[in-house]
């Protein structure tokens, strides 16, 4: 689900931005920039391998950050559009370790079903 956190953390700070922009109080350093990562991961991990389930993990990453749930809608006019390049980046990430991995078994083993 690397895609799934690439896009939360980019969302996040995007977000953020946009909210440091309208609230001059609002401070986004390098602190908060990692206090995003963490939970854009965790929940990544934890996230349904099903359509649309990034806006729904976002949630917790924006709350991790402080920011109101209410700027999500900004991204929601484009996540179905959004959704297309995370899914090709799971399937990728996907096939890139399978890939890996494949040269560790053996060759000459029987699959027995």
């Amino acid at each position: 689900m690397d895609g799934t956190a690439l896009y939360e953390a980019a969302a996040a700070i995007f977000i953020a931005q946009i909210y440091s922009a309208t609230n001059p109080d609002f401070t986004f350093g390098l602190i908060e920039q990692i206090v995003i990562a963490v939970p854009a991961t965790l929940a990544a991990i934890g996230a349904a391998g099903i359509p649309e389930a990034g806006p729904v993990t976002m949630l917790i990453v924006l709350n991790a950050v402080g920011l109101s749930i209410e700027y999500l809608s900004l991204i929601l006019p484009v996540d179905w559009f959004l959704d297309r390049f995370r899914t090709a980046t799971n399937a990728f990430g996907d096939a890139v370790c399978s890939a890996v991995v494949d040269p560790t078994f053996p060759k000459d083993a029987k699959v027995t079903a």
